[in-house]
């Protein structure tokens, strides 16, 4: 009979990871940060069990959207009293606190419920390059600049003829 793996609570290390937010997609960055958080990128990972890292995030406030998000997009909140409906822009949110931005992006894909409450206070972030968590010793993680993948130097066209493969560099 099998048995299913849980780690043990001395066999989990909590690492501290720093990211540099500056002209990454808010998105995706975000769906990296909550991944990194969960501790889905570890081979412990197991469901319900805070196997994840700590993730610092600085220079978020030179984050980027696509298309026309930064007017189209809004925030919401409300006072609980009749009228106290409240919105916010993307751009003013960027202006007046970047820092909720990213929290709000990563929050929308940890679970609601005890567990992800809990994770999401091991994401630190800042506005600025610095930040006061330099005694953890947090390692840079490179994220990759996803904006890259869209840029085209060279375009290349595969044309498949039956006994050979031709490569058109355009």
């Amino acid at each position: 009979m099998y048995k299913t793996y849980y780690p043990k609570t001395d066999e989990i290390t909590h690492a501290w990871w720093l990211v540099d937010a500056n002209g990454h997609i808010l998105g995706r960055l975000a769906s990296q940060i909550a991944n990194i958080l969960l501790g889905k990128h570890k081979a412990i990972f197991t469901p319900g069990v805070d196997t994840g890292d700590y993730v610092v995030v600085v220079n978020c406030e030179h984050i980027k959207v696509t298309g026309t998000k930064l007017d189209d997009k809004y925030y919401y909140r409300h006072s609980l009293h009749p009228g106290g409906l409240k919105s916010i822009s993307l751009r003013e949110q960027l202006a007046k606190h970047p820092e909720r931005v990213i929290r709000s992006a990563v929050w929308g894909m940890l679970p609601k419920n005890k567990y992800g409450r809990r994770v999401i206070k091991k994401l630190k972030i800042y506005a600025g390059p610095d930040h006061p968590h330099v005694a953890q010793q947090p390692q840079p993680l490179d994220l990759g600049k996803e904006e890259s993948r869209w840029q085209f130097n060279i375009m290349k066209v595969l044309v498949v003829v039956k006994p050979q493969l031709l490569v058109f560099e355009l």
